[in-house]
């Protein structure tokens, strides 16, 4: 499929308020792909890789700006691209409205390609060798590489190609309009690709099989080793919240560490975080511990800690030292341990265990891992799961979870079935979508830090935070947010919403300031979420809960 083609249904998917509709145009783009179809379902998301990848583009807007102004000839400016999209308010915009390709010929790629058109296989393929691009000469590389792109689009496939290079399409696609879209492109039901979907993490797998076997190839998609699906996601709630739903709860120790699932194929043994990248080289002890305790293949999840000498747990920041470390790592291990602790069994010598009750899943964690798993305890008394709540915080954990004993595990769900309980102060985790720069000696620092709760596809303000950050942390704040810096007005600074903060408060008010009708009170910074992206942040709907 051309990419001038895609641009152009895009747009009218866009141009579409009515979801019904939007899924009849998703379906319709779907079922034209044909040779393109597994990029096509990826790029309708704004996705390049698929979901169960955790390799990112990483192109901050700043790279993108100075690559549109490039494309755009001599006198334009990355300042330029700024300025208009102060204005226009989006980058897909910008690059629309510029006269882009004005360059073309032998230096726009260095080589005597005569034909110009894009197609999607060919954006893809580019767009592959951009994130692979590192070491020294790496962002020039990137940029030769996007400069390449742009100079060859036309208007629309400019606004989109902008979009797709930073991850926000714009146009009301997600998960779910795909997931309908290919059951009716393809004929088969929104639950054999929901299912599909959920044990693959790969809708570009998925729409080719719908297409090309039917609800039976969908059927026999399975659990991959090697291959991650989203983790099973929790909610906060209550003691009587779990015994009125279930009538009982499992009841295990909720660790304060990371999120991590296990791979282990017979032989070989990968570590994937909560947002899938894998952690495998920073975790050499978690590895051996997982070859000593499994001799089958399976998949697990659990959560890595940090401990002291004497076997209490560290904070959750400490865990995070090890995960984002690439280099040095034996140093930091001395100086931060950490352990394994196993809940739950998703696969096990070849038979996949998502359907199995939960109590199925544990039995079965203990008779495969020769390792630390956790202990549940079932239960109907509110009286005992307080005292095993207060057990939990005395050894220094962060509370408990409150698990449906007959629940299955729905990768990707945060539904009722899993409940956290976190009696200390509240936290949400909330997108940075602006800042403000600091005063006196922290004048060439950003200093104050919008914050914002997912709505849909857009984001919706719900306060600013700028205590319980040390000046060592604000330095280390700004480096990490600075090349998601989307423009500047004065004193406030636009951000790419990239990065999730932990942020504690006292409570949430109704208010007109913030675009999300509420404002937290008392907001103070706790950590940011390394393990978390944008989707896996608060939404407003879940704010709206905890209000009433």
């Amino acid at each position: 499929m051309e990419f001038a083609t895609f641009a152009d249904r895009a747009a009218a998917i866009e141009s579409e308020s009515a979801d019904l509709e939007t899924v009849e145009l998703v379906a319709a783009l779907l079922d034209d792909a044909e040779g393109s179809l597994d990029v096509v379902a990826r790029f309708v998301q704004g996705r390049v890789f698929p979901a169960n990848d955790g390799t990112k583009l990483d192109i901050g807007p700043a790279l993108c700006y100075e690559a549109l102004a490039k494309a755009a000839g001599p006198n334009v400016t990355s300042g330029d691209i700024e300025s208009r999209l102060a204005t226009v308010g989006e980058i897909g915009g910008v690059a629309e409205a510029l006269d882009l390709g004005g360059q073309r010929g032998l230096a726009a790629f260095g080589g005597g390609n005569d034909d110009d058109t894009l197609t999607v296989e060919r954006v893809d393929a580019e767009l592959r060798s951009l994130a692979a691009a590192a070491g020294s000469g790496s962002t020039d590389t990137k940029l030769d590489t996007l400069f390449g792109l742009f100079n060859r689009c036309e208007p629309t496939e400019a606004r989109f190609l902008a979009r797709l290079v930073l991850g926000d399409m714009r146009i009301g696609v997600g998960e779910g309009a795909v997931r309908d879209g290919i059951a009716a492109a393809f004929d088969v039901s929104t639950e054999a690709v929901e299912r599909a979907l959920q044990v693959s993490n790969d809708c570009g797998l998925v729409a080719e099989t719908a297409r090309d076997g039917g609800e039976s190839g969908l059927n026999d998609i399975r659990l991959a080793v090697g291959r991650p699906v989203k983790a099973m996601l929790a909610q906060a709630g209550t003691a009587l919240d779990a015994l009125d739903a279930w009538e009982r709860a499992a009841v295990e120790t909720k660790f304060d560490g990371a999120r991590v699932q296990v791979h282990y194929d017979g032989e070989t043994v990968r570590l994937f975080s909560r947002n899938l990248e894998d952690v495998t080289d920073p975790l050499p002890e978690i590895v051996r511990t997982v070859e000593r305790a499994l001799d089958v293949p399976a998949i697990l999840d659990g959560e890595v800690v940090a401990i002291d000498g004497d076997g209490s747990p560290r904070p959750f920041q400490d865990v995070l030292r090890r995960f984002r470390r690439k280099h040095d790592i034996q140093a930091t291990r001395e100086d931060v341990t950490v352990e394994l602790r196993a809940f739950d069994c998703l696969h096990a010598d070849g038979a996949d265990l998502l359907d199995a009750p939960f109590v199925d899943r544990h039995d079965r964690l203990r008779t495969v891992f020769d390792g630390e798993i956790s202990t549940i305890r079932l239960t109907d008394a509110p009286e005992e799961i307080a005292d095993l709540e207060a057990s939990a915080l005395a050894a220094g954990h962060e509370g408990i979870m409150l698990k449906d004993p007959a629940s299955a595990y729905t990768p990707g769900n945060r539904g009722k079935n899993w409940l956290k309980r976190k009696p200390d102060v509240e936290t949400l985790d909330v997108i940075v979508t602006g800042a403000e720069w600091g005063e006196g000696r922290r004048a060439n620092l950003l200093g104050t830090f919008l914050l914002s709760v997912r709505d849909g596809e857009e984001y919706r303000t719900i306060g600013k935070v700028a205590t319980g950050i040390t000046d060592e942390k604000l330095e280390e704040l700004h480096e990490r947010l600075d090349p998601y810096v989307r423009s500047e007005s004065g004193t406030e600074v636009e951000i790419e919403p990239a990065i999730v903060f932990e942020v504690g408060y006292e409570e949430i008010q109704r208010s007109p300031t913030y675009s999300s009708g509420y404002a937290l009170r008392f907001p103070r910074f706790v950590s940011v979420r390394e393990d978390k992206d944008p989707d896996d942040a608060e939404d407003l709907e879940r704010v709206e809960r905890l209000v009433e």
